[in-house]
């Protein structure tokens, strides 16, 4: 069988409802994304920080997976998917996705400010109550600006076992996850769907680019995945 590597990013969960803030300069959902999403705006006013992630878990409550991520679920019949995410929502878990990795952690998690392998689920509001078992503060479990990927090395060692790379929904601004498309073997086959598809460079494998959104995407890449299993 067959393994394909996805990388996808905001854009396939934007069908779904969920704001990117890079279509909106800057901005997510009205914050400016570092004093939400950086240790300095943590620092700085925990309570807004706390209480952003708090609406963004509520937010996942309301929205569903759309045909984009139904399909990469779908594929696991005829090929070994492995889906690398930029996103923190749960909406490839959500269609059926069994192999989904994170490179900036999960809405529906938090972890300790001390203990980062302290990690536990969470579906609640979380406050400035909420400590760990020494009465470290919760967070939430959330790659900000500026802090390292932990997920990056094994997100790598996928790509470079894969047969074939779909990159979904994503500007390949956002590095190290840009760079990951980069490990895959070269004559790997690439396949780059996204309405407005940013410049690739510099690499060593044949690149197809399907200029549509992530589910008219999907429809028309299924068929061609179909024929190389």
């Amino acid at each position: 069988m067959k393994k394909i590597v996805v990388l996808s990013g905001a854009g396939i969960s934007a069908e779904s409802g969920i704001k990117t803030f890079r279509d909106a300069d800057g901005l997510w959902e009205g914050h400016d994304i570092l004093e939400v999403a950086s240790p300095e705006g943590w620092n700085n006013n925990p309570e807004l920080v706390l209480d952003f992630y708090n609406q963004r878990r509520k937010q996942l409550r309301d929205v569903f997976p759309n045909k984009g991520h139904s399909i990469l679920a779908e594929l696991e019949k005829e090929f070994d998917v492995q889906i690398i995410t930029q996103n923190v929502d749960n909406l490839h878990e959500k269609a059926g996705s069994k192999k989904v990795l994170h490179l900036h952690g999960e809405l529906l998690k938090v972890r300790s400010t001390r203990d980062k392998n302290y990690i536990l689920d969470w579906q609640d509001d979380l406050t400035t109550a909420h400590k760990d078992k020494n009465g470290f503060q919760m967070r939430p479990h959330i790659v900000w600006f500026g802090e390292d990927v932990p997920a990056i090395e094994e997100a790598i060692e996928w790509a470079e076992k894969a047969d074939i790379f779909i990159v979904i929904g994503t500007s390949l601004q956002v590095y190290p996850a840009a760079g990951i498309l980069h490990h895959t073997k070269p004559k790997t086959p690439i396949f780059y769907i996204d309405p407005k598809p940013a410049s690739v460079t510099q690499l060593a494998n044949p690149l197809e680019i399907i200029p549509l959104s992530g589910s008219e995407g999907m429809m028309v890449l299924r068929e061609k995945l179909l024929k190389l299993k």
